[in-house]
C-alpha cells in the first residue's frame, strides 16, 4: 500500500537511517549479540549522524522536530533490520520528552548536549521485583534530606541499565501518597551507593542490556527532581502514549518484514515437487496475514499522523499498541510454522524475530493493560 503519511523529508532520513545501520551497527551486531551489550561507540556514531534527540532543542544540540514520523521511521527501519539492541527508541521517544517537557534550564544545559551526542545514554527505571505496571506497588523511596535526596530501593528489567549514564528512578516521595505520592528523581552514574546487578539473560533482544539497579542510600543533589514533587504518576502518563506507539509501530514493521521474508521463501522451497506456495492451505496463511497487515498497518498510520500533530489520546495509542504486538506474535509464530524445522535454526531471521519479538506484548504495558484502559474508557 502506498504511504503518504511521509514527505521527501523523511524518505531522505530513511535512506539515512539505513546507511547508519549497514555500516555502524549491522557489522558488528553479531558480536554486540554474544556480549549482551552494544558498544559505546554506537551511540556516539548515532550522535554524529543526527539520530538521538530528533525533538530536542537545536540550542542544546538536538534536531529541533517534534514531528513523531521521523522516529517511526527509525522504529520502522531498526526493527526491519533486526537491530533491537541499540535502543534509540528508549533514548529519544521515551526518555526525551521527560528531559525536554519537564526539565529545568539548568537541566537541559546540563544534560542534553550529551544527550544528543550520545556521551549520556539513559534509562527510566520503574519496574521493581514486586511491582511491574501498578504504581502503588512501588517501593523504592527517595528522602527528603534538606540538602539532597537519600535514594533507596531497587529497580529490575531496566533497558540500557548496564550503559546508563543517567537513570530517571520513579521513587516514592510522600510515604502513604500512593501512587500519588511518587517523583522522577534523577541518578547519575558515579553517585556513591548506585550499583549494577546482573546483566539480565534473556531469550531474545540479546544485545540490548537489560540489568538490575540497586539503591543504597543514594545520595541525590535536590537539583536532579524532574518535574514537579509528587508528580510522577502525572508525568508518566502523559508520556506513556508515545512509548506506546513507538512500541506498536515497531510491531507492525516486524509483522509486515516478517510476512515479506516469508512469502519469499515459500515461492523457493518445495515440498512435494512443487513449491509450497503452490498449496492452497499455504496461499490462505499468506492472504490472511498480509490482509491483517494491511488492516493494521492503515489504523497505525492513521495514529502516527494524529500523534504528530497531537491529537492522539490515550485509548487510540493503546488500542494500537495491543493490536499491532499481538498480531507481530501472531505473524512470528505463523510465519516460523511455515519455514518448517528451519524456522527453528537461529540462523533464520524469522527464529530470531520470532524471539526479540515476544517482549513486544509485556513492555510498556501488557496486553491485559491496554485492554483494561480501553474498556474503562468505554464503561466508565
Amino acid at each position: 500500500m502506498q504511504r503518504p503519511i511521509f514527505t521527501e523529508e523523511h524518505d531522505a532520513f530513511r535512506g539515512a537511517v539505513r546507511t547508519f545501520l549497514s555500516k555502524e551497527v549491522l557489522p558488528h551486531y553479531e558480536q554486540w549479540e554474544k556480549d549482551g551489550i552494544v558498544s559505546r561507540e554506537a551511540w556516539l556514531a548515532a550522535g554524529r549522524q543526527g539520530l538521538l534527540g530528533l525533538a530536542v532543542p537545536e540550542e542544546y544540540g538536538g534536531g529541533g522536530n517534534a514531528d513523531f514520523r521521523y522516529s517511526a521511521v527509525l522504529a520502522e527501519e531498526f526493527t526491519r533490520a533486526g537491530a533491537a539492541g541499540l535502543a534509540l527508541g528508549l533514548h529519544n521517544d521515551i526518555i526525551g520528552p521527560y528531559l525536554t517537557g519537564l526539565g529545568t534550564d539548568e537541566q537541559k544545559r546540563r544534560w542534553l548536549p550529551g544527550f544528543c551526542s550520545g556521551e549520556i545514554i539513559t534509562a527510566i527505571a520503574m519496574t521493581e521485583p514486586g511491582a511491574g505496571s501498578d504504581l502503588q506497588g512501588i517501593r523504592t523511596t527517595a528522602e527528603d534530606k534538606g540538602d539532597h535526596w537519600l535514594v533507596n530501593g531497587s529497580k529490575t528489567f531496566i533497558s540500557n541499565g548496564i550503559l546508563a549514564d543517567l537513570v530517571v528512578v520513579v521513587a516514592k516521595t510522600t510515604p502513604d501518597g500512593g501512587a500519588k505520592g511518587l517523583s522522577l528523581i534523577v541518578v547519575e552514574r558515579g553517585a556513591q551507593g548506585f550499583e549494577r546487578g546482573r546483566n539480565l539473560d534473556k531469550i531474545g533482544q540479546k544485545s540490548q542490556d537489560t540489568a538490575e539497579l540497586f539503591f543504597n542510600d543514594v545520595r541525590v543533589p535536590k537539583e536532579n527532581l524532574l518535574g514537579e514533587l509528587d508528580g510522577a504518576f502525572i508525568h508518566l502518563m502523559t508520556n506513556l502514549a508515545q512509548e506506546r506507539m513507538g512500541i506498536a509501530v515497531a510491531g507492525i514493521a516486524a509483522a509486515e518484514h516478517l510476512l515479506e521474508i516469508t512469502t519469499a521463501y515459500v515461492k523457493e522451497r518445495e515440498a512435494f515437487g512443487r513449491p509450497l506456495s503452490k498449496l492452497q492451505h499455504i496461499r490462505f496463511e499468506i492472504a490472511e496475514m498480509a490482509t491483517e497487515c494491511a488492516v493494521t498497518r492503515a489504523f497505525l498510520d492513521r495514529c502516527i499522523v494524529d500523534h504528530s500533530e497531537g491529537t492522539l489520546d490515550a485509548v487510540h495509542a493503546s488500542m494500537a499498541k495491543w493490536w499491532a504486538t499481538e498480531l507481530q506474535k501472531r505473524v512470528a509464530d505463523r510465519c516460523l510454522q511455515l519455514h518448517g524445522g528451519y524456522g527453528y535454526m537461529t540462523e533464520y531471521r524469522v527464529a530470531k524475530a520470532f524471539t526479540d519479538g515476544r517482549i513486544q506484548t509485556i513492555y510498556g504495558g501488557t496486553t491485559e493493560i491496554m485492554k483494561e484502559i480501553i474498556g474503562r474508557s468505554l464503561l466508565a
